[in-house]
């Protein structure tokens, strides 16, 4: 059963709730096709979900699923998937923590109204480059034939 965690950000602890069920299936989901996209000899890192980075600085993320250079440890890719009631971390706080880190990829999963806003890293910061729902399909360049669909992501389990 997942369990609350903590957070360092902007130089405050910040509590998160345990997530739920849905999350947890959507972070399952994440997980095993990004596992499955990168191939042996990977120069990036699939790390556990919401294992601790450390960012300069001092504060301390705790994403759903993070790719990181595999040479220094560097995040290249963070996604974070919402749940009701804790969104303002995640869309706000890190959102801005990450874009003074330049991250180059993040990925704001939100199962409210099934979409994915996917941003990379600009001359001038964070650029959303995609809103993705329905039939749009997520894809990364560094995720040599990684592409799924919204209605994939976001499809009931069986029973």
């Amino acid at each position: 059963m997942p369990q609350a965690y903590e957070e360092r950000l902007a130089g405050e602890p910040c509590l998160r709730l345990a997530p739920s069920v849905p999350h947890e299936l959507l972070c399952n989901r994440l997980h095993a096709w990004v596992r499955a996209a990168l191939p042996p000899n990977s120069t990036l890192h699939l790390l556990p979900r919401r294992t601790a980075v450390a960012l300069p600085g001092g504060d301390r993320v705790c994403p759903d699923l993070a790719l990181t250079h595999a040479a220094d440890g560097r995040l290249y890719l963070a996604v974070e998937v919402l749940q009701p009631g804790d969104h303002h971390c995640d869309t706000v706080v890190k959102k801005e923590l990450y874009l003074d880190h330049r991250l180059p990829r993040l990925w704001i999963v939100d199962s409210r109204y099934h979409n994915v806003e996917v941003y990379g890293t600009g001359e001038y910061g964070f650029r959303l480059e995609h809103i993705l729902a329905s039939q749009d399909r997520l894809t990364d360049s560094a995720l040599s034939g990684f592409e799924r669909s919204m209605d994939d992501l976001f499809a009931k389990p069986c029973p």
